[in-house]
């Protein structure tokens, strides 16, 4: 029997329709299948605006906040709260004395948005059935969406010669999605959907997405994502069967890969040791960039550069010089770890760091402890693990649009929730039911 004293989480129509569209905005995007032989790849990123995309992304946050914020579960909402309130200050603080504070509030702003749609998300569905079922029909479009792409659109749904930045990706698939890395990282994801849903009893549909999520994944040549999938559920295992290992596997674990990436891009003699080892030194030519950003970020390692700001502003789009002179234009970092020094400072770094290393790791310890679903938890732990590895190569800390970074937050607070919440998992009116009520 369901505890009437316990908060119940938001409920009705609205809830299952917000949790889906809030997902498709992320797995599909307002521009799936983008013509990148037509992209414009040469202007700063600060004079890009997609208005649709905001006005869809802030509506979907009221709605989010009003539908959560209603229902008597809402104090479990972007809980612990402490260290967002105190990376909030800290990154106004960087932004107001960068060279663009009012760009780089802005995407303070939008990015505290995302940070707290993510643990909004988790008190929408009303059943742990209804969440893994909103959640697989999600997963479903994304993939169907992505094959029918490659099978009848295939110049917009796999790489083409004549694309402007990259005609050396040619053949390569990535379906609806803007780039082969975003699809192959969100095959990783939707694996890892796939593998719970198999776990719980869905034995068809899970087989059947993780299979073709596979096959996907193979043909993107996403090397990282593709490394990655075994890996991560090898890294996943050790993790779940060995506590004692847990925190030097990940500290240690961010910490070597990080000395040995951005260390090659600093030192010939650990390129020479990477290069031993049979692994590309240059790690398909970050290692220009990294150059790039290590200089930046001890250039000021207080305050760094302003939140989300070095990268491609008009100063570095049009820098050039030598050999390295093309990684100026570069996107991003390439390392979200990096970008956070170099955007933030060593403060901000370090607060990030508790926040989506640390928490997450006393949570997962605590979360045992509870008679919660394990299964659920070994879903959010192998997200999380392949967030913040994957973070290493990858810049997707506090991206607003990014898949793999609201994926990583949904994940990290649903741990949280894991060990500082209980479901209630039976009731007389739905069985099976669980909801959120605090512990």
């Amino acid at each position: 029997m369901m505890d009437p004293t316990q908060p119940r989480p938001a409920a009705g129509i609205a809830a299952p329709l917000l949790f889906t569209a809030t997902m498709l905005f992320y797995l599909v995007t307002l521009t799936p299948f983008i013509d990148l032989s037509a992209v414009a790849t040469s202007d700063a990123a600060t004079t890009k605006s997609n208005a649709i995309n905001q006005i869809v992304y802030l509506g979907l946050t009221a709605a989010l906040w009003f539908t959560v914020f209603r229902s008597s579960a809402r104090h479990l909402a972007a809980r612990p709260r402490g260290i967002l309130i105190m990376m909030l200050i800290w990154f106004g603080i960087v932004s107001a004395l960068s060279a663009q504070p009012d760009l780089a509030l802005k995407r303070v702003f939008l990015a505290m948005l995302t940070i707290v749609n993510g643990s909004a998300l988790l008190l929408l569905p009303r059943s742990e059935r209804q969440f893994a079922g909103m959640l697989a029909l999600c997963c479903c479009v994304a993939l169907a969406l992505a094959y029918l792409g490659v099978a009848l659109l295939p110049h917009v749904a796999v790489h083409q010669a004549s694309e402007v930045r990259e005609p050396m990706n040619a053949g390569l698939w990535r379906g609806h999605f803007a780039h082969k890395n975003a699809a192959a990282a969100a095959m990783v994801v939707i694996s890892f959907v796939g593998l719970y849903l198999f776990g719980t009893g869905r034995r068809l549909v899970g087989g059947l997405m993780v299979l073709l999520a596979a096959v996907f994944l193979a043909q993107t040549g996403g090397k990282s994502a593709i490394a990655a999938l075994p890996g991560i559920l090898a890294i996943a295992w050790a993790f779940e069967r060995w506590r004692a290992i847990r925190t030097p596997m990940v500290v240690l674990g961010i910490a070597t890969f990080n000395i040995l990436t951005i260390g090659c891009a600093m030192s010939p003699a650990m390129r020479d040791l990477v290069a031993g080892l049979g692994v590309d030194p240059t790690f398909t030519n970050r290692i220009d960039i990294w150059k790039i950003g290590a200089t930046a970020a001890l250039d000021r390692p207080l305050s760094g550069h302003g939140f989300q700001l070095f990268w491609q502003t008009d100063a570095m789009v049009h820098k050039g010089g030598a050999a390295a002179g093309w990684a100026y234009a570069a996107f991003n970092g390439h390392n979200a770890y990096l970008d956070m020094a170099i955007t933030t400072g060593l403060p901000g770094l370090v607060l990030t760091l508790v926040l989506v290393v640390w928490l997450p790791l006393r949570a997962i310890n605590r979360a045992e402890a509870t008679a919660n679903d394990p299964a659920l938890t070994r879903l959010f732990v192998r997200i999380w693990l392949y967030g913040i590895l994957a973070a290493c190569v990858e810049s997707l800390f506090f991206q607003s649009g990014s898949l793999i970074w609201f994926m990583l937050v949904v994940a990290i607070f649903g741990l949280h929730l894991q060990a500082s919440a209980h479901e209630i998992r039976e009731s007389a009116n739905h069985p099976g039911e669980m909801e959120a009520a605090h512990a």
